[in-house]
């Protein structure tokens, strides 16, 4: 399994864009854990990255391609730089969704108990 070259484009851009350079990426392979067997006790698909200017450590074990580790730990780690710059984020927006929802429902409750309060 492999990671599509429009992708990896798309990171390329999106690092470029924030000013990070491959250089300032610091990456290391260690054995992962978790499922996979004998596999997993053999090969090293764990990426550590971290970005040198920032100091900013990622660690990604999600997958058991290498490769998808690499590319996934890179989104990681360029979603934790954008939050430590202070910009937009696609978790920051997915939280900020749920704490609306939570809200939302939270007044709907409390709309509904001071109806019946009032019956």
């Amino acid at each position: 399994m492999h990671v599509s070259p429009e992708k990896e484009k798309l990171l390329n851009g999106e690092m470029a864009a924030l000013g990070i350079r491959q250089q300032d990426i610091e990456e290391k392979f260690v054995r992962s854990s978790g499922k996979g067997g004998q596999k997993v006790n053999k090969t090293s698909t764990c990426v550590c990255l971290r970005h040198l200017p920032t100091g900013i450590e990622v660690k990604c074990m999600a997958e058991r391609s290498q490769s998808v580790n690499r590319f996934l730990a890179r989104r990681i780690l360029l979603e934790k730089i954008k939050a430590s710059r202070g910009m937009e984020t696609a978790s920051g927006k997915e939280a900020q969704r749920v704490r609306k929802q939570k809200a939302r429902r939270k007044r709907r409750l409390k709309e509904k108990l001071t109806e019946v309060q009032g019956e």
